[in-house]
């Protein structure tokens, strides 16, 4: 037996992402959670990648529009991860992250945001923090793929052909179960005048 094979049996696993899914389905966008100014976003701790995961769940088995990601690749990727909180600190209401590709180059991956507090400003909060966790580290461009590029473009990334991007096509597209009809846009954003200032 490897380690591959140790962990809940499939039927657990479906039915354990079934209840997580089905707590989330009790809040619907346009519910209200009290959110109470200002909020701010965080480095995501150990703790927050199961609430991360149900989050990213959700939005894939909702809409489609988040690739999804097992809780391991998470809890790898933690580090990666900044997060939005109530101001009381118990409830997790945003998340994404800020992956390294390349010397000069990072993409925004698993930007959600929890649905009763849609059309707030959370998501701009995580991408904020993203651009300047990027500038810190001295990357030229920040670049995502989304179904919704407009969100990008009103913080202001432009649109781009995902050809711009090989060694995230080559290191990772090709193994997404969209490759063959991906319908994601890429968008990016240069850093440059901001490093120099």
């Amino acid at each position: 037996m490897t380690s591959e094979t140790v962990g809940p049996s499939p039927a657990a696993t479906i039915r354990q992402r079934a209840s997580e899914v089905h707590a989330l389905e009790e809040r619907k966008p346009g519910d209200d959670i009290a959110v109470a100014e200002p909020l701010v976003a965080e480095r995501a701790l150990i703790g927050d990648a199961p609430e991360i995961h149900r989050l990213i769940q959700y939005w894939f088995e909702t809409t489609g529009d988040v690739l999804p990601r097992t809780e391991g690749e998470i809890y790898e990727t933690i580090r990666d991860f900044v997060v939005v909180r109530d101001p009381n600190g118990r409830k997790l209401l945003a998340a994404g992250a800020l992956h390294v590709e390349w010397r000069d180059l990072a993409e925004i991956k698993s930007l959600v945001v929890d649905p009763g507090t849609q059309g707030r400003g959370l998501g701009r909060i995580v991408v904020d923090a993203c651009l300047e966790e990027a500038v810190d580290l001295g990357l030229k461009t920040v670049f995502a793929l989304t179904t919704t590029p407009a969100f990008f473009e009103r913080l202001g990334f432009r649109i781009s052909g995902v050809s711009a991007f090989p060694r995230k096509v080559w290191n990772e597209c090709f193994r997404c179960p969209k490759y063959n009809a991906c319908d994601e846009i890429a968008v990016t954003i240069d850093l440059r005048d901001r490093l120099n200032s």
